[in-house]
């Protein structure tokens, strides 16, 4: 007696249909899975028994074989538990297993036969639907969040015993109830009109929402670094309906979908992950690879507050995801990709102690030279030359927000509300000029690219030109700049980049110059 169940795992964040296939021969009693099956998987075998028994069904006493095929593929997770009950009971005829033909069965079970919910659902059931599979049976918990790919055909179940009701003929086709929820958005209570003074920082902020640019910030313990960056959310667009599918499937692979949620998340998303985090956490890994912090802040924004206390082998992994956008992790069995498109914005001390070269009220700094060069050698010279904007920030010369700006050239900035409108003039702008070159953002300009569309008048390139040879940047550098005057050029809504754009860009890369001097 045999039958085939189809069923579906998930691989990096994109889902994968696994068969389950289910024979029952005569022989000593049994139950043997075979498919390179994980603990988890293996341990299915005392739940689905008992979930069997208990839901007032008969468990064969035969010898029963379950194949995951591809068989080639290691399997992890509680989420095949109902295909193979389902798939037992089939090839033993106490269900119609003719019912269950073309349909994608997942779910977990509990020793009384309770259905639980599973993770990763979404990017299960939209690889289902890329297979032409519509009818799902499921948890009934996991119904609503599948629900968001439009025309499946759910049936949501609350235990094993249900199966023998299904009748897909009956089944309501739902609509997707993909409507945006803001269930990331930032405290309402967050706003930088708390912030006083640091026009140039808020000006920073700006560039780096409307471009998404990587950002660092340097200065004194209780100038406002943090504060600033915490913000950032605040007036960043909402996501595309694309953008926000890919990162709610995300968050849906790591468990971590908020559990009052009313549709996709189209809200960017914000991790701050502590100095104390390991490799494999922040960019992701494990036997069977799964997302770090880098694709949780996916089309969002990392925070790595106290930059120079995380361990320096940490952070030179951050180097290859932030040129590719993406993170590839490759195991004896497996390469997996994991998306990692976000804004890097970072901040530290100048010093362990944090106020090197300047007074703080009666606090002046103690640090050695010695101290100061082992505190700043964790920041590489490639790591630094990948951040856009590199700013430096001071206290405020005065609490009244009237002369709180000691830069009476900047722009003045009273709230988010206003700055993200700007950051969404900007990104229209520059989303209508680059979507010839298969692009969205200016800070994923490149190459040939790159050049058209920073459009530079006669000005503006002498003076690029004269800054690379005056100012030894990289190559790299070069690029970064040129993006830079681009969005700022954006946020003015002009078509040309001039040479007060491009020296705009040159200021936010002279942190650069003084980490590397000061070594």
């Amino acid at each position: 007696m045999f039958s085939c169940i189809r069923s579906a795992s998930v691989y990096g964040v994109d889902g994968r249909e696994i068969a389950v296939e289910v024979d029952i021969s005569s022989g000593l009693p049994q139950l043997t899975i075979v498919g390179l099956p994980d603990p988890a998987i293996r341990e299915s075998v005392e739940r689905v028994r008992a979930a069997i028994k208990n839901s007032g069904f008969t468990f064969p006493m035969d010898r029963i074989t379950v194949n995951l095929a591809p068989a080639d593929l290691r399997k992890e997770g509680t989420a095949f538990d109902l295909a193979i009950a389902s798939g037992i009971l089939a090839a033993s005829g106490q269900i119609a297993g003719s019912q269950l033909k073309d349909v994608l069965i997942i779910g977990e079970l509990s020793l009384d036969g309770t259905v639980k919910p599973v993770p990763g659902v979404l990017a299960m059931i939209e690889q289902a639907k890329h297979c032409g599979l519509t009818n799902i049976v499921l948890p009934a918990a996991n119904a609503h969040e599948a629900s968001w790919i439009s025309g499946m055909k759910l049936f949501g179940i609350h235990h094993l015993k249900q199966l023998l009701a299904l009748r897909f003929e009956a089944i309501e086709s739902l609509d997707s109830l993909a409507q945006p929820a803001d269930c990331h958005e930032a405290n309402a209570m967050e706003d930088y009109a708390e912030i006083i003074g640091q026009q140039l920082a808020l000006r920073a902020m700006l560039i780096a929402a409307a471009g998404k640019h990587n950002m660092l910030l340097c200065g004194s313990p209780g100038t406002g670094k943090t504060m600033m960056i915490r913000r950032l959310p605040t007036i960043l667009p909402s996501l595309t309906e694309e953008e926000a599918l890919e990162v709610t499937k995300i968050y849906s692979v790591s468990g971590k979908l908020p559990q009052k949620i009313s549709g996709l998340m189209s809200a960017p998303p914000f991790r701050a992950p502590h100095h104390t985090i390991s490799a494999a956490g922040l960019i992701g890994g494990g036997s069977i690879p799964k997302p770090g912090e880098v694709t949780l802040a996916h089309h969002g924004v990392l925070f790595l507050d106290e930059l120079a206390e995380f361990p320096r082998s940490v952070l030179e992994m951050l180097r290859q995801p932030l040129e590719d956008r993406q993170v590839t992790i490759a195991r004896s069995r497996a390469t997996i990709q994991f998306p990692a498109s976000f804004i890097l914005a970072a901040s530290y001390n100048p010093c362990p102690c944090g106020f090197r070269n300047q007074e703080y009220g009666s606090k002046l700094c103690t640090c050695s030279p010695a101290a100061i060069a082992r505190y700043l050698s964790r920041l590489s010279g490639p790591l630094l030359d990948r951040f856009d904007l590199q700013l430096e920030i001071s206290r405020p010369a005065s609490l009244r927000e009237e002369a709180a700006s000691a830069d009476s050239t900047a722009k003045q900035y009273n709230n988010s509300a206003d700055m993200k409108r700007l950051v969404e003039q900007a990104r229209e702008l520059a989303w209508q000029r680059n979507s010839i070159y298969g692009v969205r953002y200016n800070s994923q300009l490149a190459g040939a690219a790159l050049k058209k569309a920073a459009n530079m008048n006669i000005s503006a390139a002498r003076l690029l030109d004269y800054a690379f040879q005056k100012l030894s940047i990289s190559m790299r550098a070069y690029d970064r700049l040129l993006r830079l005057a681009r969005t700022i050029a954006d946020i003015e809504q002009m078509e040309t980049v001039t040479a007060e754009h491009i020296a705009e860009a040159i200021q936010y890369r002279k942190l650069e110059e003084k980490t590397t001097d000061n070594r």
